[in-house]
């Protein structure tokens, strides 16, 4: 493993000053590391959910065995929403209730797998890699869409996968984890290469498009959102 320094989450004044957090903290990601086997020990999906209108921002983070996928433990953070909202700077509005579920933990999270993009960033560090520096865990980013980058579309087999990339550099994977549905966008976050990322991706998505591990988080954030506005 490579020893890095885990800095303290700091929460920026405005987009400038996020910007150059991004920008320093973004040195700190380590991307020399295989990061654990797929379908060994355990993996932990987080998530986010929000009510803008009441200023609340719930984070739910789901452990589960990567070979049974069975539920090991979980945890749940409420708090404020203390940034706005601003394209490419969503980690710092979700930061400290995911620190705050992850801390809650009663398991070591082992690889932690965010809704969200690591390298596939405009400045190369989402939420995944914030995350991962933050923590010093292996991380690694899935999304739902290719946010701001190009790919052609994979083959149309569980498995089947393609670049997204940003001109001509390669940020991530859409990897096609169910047949006739459409692809996930698979990132770096920090201490996982891409190939073990996807790996670990199609490992967990057995049954469905999204990793079962943020399938389960998101629903857990989203109970833990109706009963906190309740």
């Amino acid at each position: 493993m490579t020893e890095q320094p885990t800095p303290a989450h700091e929460t920026p004044t405005d987009e400038a000053e996020g910007r150059a957090i991004q920008d320093r903290l973004r040195g700190l990601v380590v991307l020399d590391e295989p990061g654990p086997a797929p379908g060994t020990g355990l993996v932990t999906g987080v998530d986010v959910a929000y009510d803008e209108e009441k200023d609340v921002v719930v984070a739910a983070a789901v452990v589960l065995d990567a070979e049974t996928l069975e539920t090991v433990d979980e945890a749940t953070a409420v708090g404020k929403i203390t940034f706005p909202y601003v394209p490419g700077l969503l980690a710092f509005r979700e930061m400290p209730a995911v620190l705050e579920a992850l801390e809650s933990l009663t398991v070591d999270p082992g690889v932690v797998i965010c809704d969200g993009y690591g390298l596939a960033h405009p400045r190369r560090f989402g939420l995944a890699s914030h995350l991962g520096v933050l923590t010093g865990l292996p991380v690694i980013g899935v999304g739902k869409n290719p946010f701001t980058f190009t790919y052609e579309a994979p083959g149309p087999r569980r498995g089947d996968f393609s670049p997204l990339v940003d001109g001509d550099e390669v940020v991530g994977r859409a990897l096609r984890t169910q047949e006739n549905t459409n692809p996930v966008f698979v990132s770096v976050g920090h201490r996982i290469s891409l190939d073990n990322a996807c790996a670990h991706t199609l490992g967990l998505a057995r049954r469905f498009r999204q990793p079962e591990s943020t399938r389960r988080a998101d629903a857990l954030c989203r109970q833990t959102l109706r009963e906190a506005t309740a």
